[in-house]
């Protein structure tokens, strides 16, 4: 019999390792080709590894928790023949080339930086100095912060970074850790929560916590502002209902109300292309491409973001098979994690769940995001040559989150307010 290794795959430019969190095949268990051995976790997104040979596990070198790095071998398969199984070439080839980087970056960063264990909140400006100078998570919060709430400011972590690469004293004490003339904060205390018997405490999952952790950093960092927009969308929902059979039996793809949201959006984003932009640090990065987030929910509840990429060259059939594909690939956990990487603006459905409007919180490090609300029948004025008359059309909000540090209001009104007009002035004589 012969053995062959099963490695952790290339999952995208930026994953070097994954979190295994569960063997769904034991030593002795027949497998066959494409059939998932383990499920894996990143930063990203929950994924399967697929076996691409048919034979028999017979060794686990990992076990559920334990971090791998992309290109390690995980486990052994017997296969019939009599020569250990070697990876493909490309892929080998891949691999090397992602253990490369990593050990570039180990030999440039001497201590590990998992921002996430702090409890304190550092800016990403504040985390690119601390990951390019070497500086660690626990010299962070030993530096006493000069900003808001005692945050540790550029001018903070710099002041720190040239203190250390003074000579050192031959007197240890008349070298402190970080000096500045603002005390340190006082840690308040979480307030104590009040458990009775019938209460039950459940730990958050690791998505939740990745979530929780993405959502106060957003708030924390971007200055949200709100704008919402009526739209009267009586003409779409009138061709919608118009194509869709004859749409689906064609193309074999069900046509919602999403890709022609998703359109529009995109059109818009040409037009302001200062909304397709994302923030690092004191740096405006403009995107030349389009590359749409849609927010997906879960079956277990948590949340996750798939990107349509360079969505302003799909026609509304691409849109609607991007959309779907990406949708029910969310709702079945077979994203991969270049599924949800390299979007430039976010659109999410709060109509989905009957919400009228809302006031999403942004993706960072984006600077807007969409919510589209549910559409409703309502009575409104209808402008004729004749005269006004009041008539039932079909009407939602479009609520529109921005970041106020990098958008202004003349912007981001504008830009909702355009996407409202692409909506509106949809012809229901198009074809598909």
């Amino acid at each position: 019999m012969a053995k062959f290794e099963l490695k952790l795959p290339k999952m995208g430019e930026s994953v070097a390792e994954a979190t295994i969190t569960n063997w769904l095949k034991k030593v002795g268990d027949p497998i066959e080709a494409d059939e998932a051995v383990l499920e894996i976790a990143t930063d990203k997104v929950d994924s399967e590894v697929p076996s691409e040979v048919s034979g028999v596990l017979s060794e686990i070198l990992f076990n559920v928790d334990d971090v791998v790095k992309v290109g390690q071998t995980i486990a052994y398969i017997e296969v019939s023949g009599g020569v250990v199984v070697e990876a493909p070439k490309e892929e080998a080839q891949a691999v090397a080339a992602v253990e490369k980087t990593v050990e570039t970056a180990k030999e440039n960063v001497s201590v590990p930086q998992d921002f996430s264990t702090s409890e304190k909140f550092f800016s990403p400006l504040v985390k690119n100095i601390a990951k390019e100078e070497g500086v660690s998570v626990s010299e962070l919060e030993a530096i006493n912060g000069s900003g808001k709430d005692g945050r540790v400011t550029k001018d903070d972590i710099l002041g720190y970074i040239a203190d250390r690469k003074q000579p050192k004293a031959e007197d240890p004490k008349a070298q402190p850790v970080a000096q500045t003339n603002t005390p340190a904060p006082k840690t308040q205390s979480p307030a104590p929560v009040s458990v009775n018997g019938g209460d039950e405490i459940v730990e958050m999952d690791r998505m939740r916590k990745l979530i929780s952790g993405y959502m106060v950093a957003s708030v924390q960092t971007s200055a949200h502002v709100q704008s919402f927009i009526e739209v009267d969308v009586t003409n779409i929902v009138k061709w919608r209902n118009k194509v869709k059979d004859a749409f689906e039996k064609r193309e074999g793809e069900k046509l919602t109300f999403t890709p022609i949201m998703m359109e529009a959006v995109a059109k818009a984003l040409k037009d302001f292309s200062g909304m397709n932009i994302s923030v690092d640090g004191d740096y405006i990065i403009k995107r030349k491409n389009i590359n749409l987030g849609m927010a997906a929910a879960l079956p277990n509840g948590n949340l996750i973001v798939p990107v349509i990429k360079n969505a302003d060259q799909l026609n509304i059939v691409g849109m609607a098979k991007a959309v779907n594909d990406l949708g029910n690939r969310a709702k079945a956990g077979k994203l991969k994690p270049d599924d949800t990487q390299g979007g430039t603006y976010t659109v999410t459905n709060v109509g989905t769940f009957g919400s009228v409007f809302g006031t999403p919180i942004i993706n960072q490090p984006q600077v807007g995001i969409l919510a589209l609300g549910a559409i409703r029948k309502v009575p409104a004025v209808i402008e004729t040559p004749e005269g006004d008359f009041i008539g039932i059309r079909q009407k939602m909000f479009l609520s529109h989150s921005y970041d106020h540090r990098v958008v202004d209001g003349a912007l981001g009104g504008s830009f909702v307010k355009r996407v409202a007009e692409y909506l509106e002035a949809f012809d229901v004589n198009r074809d598909y």
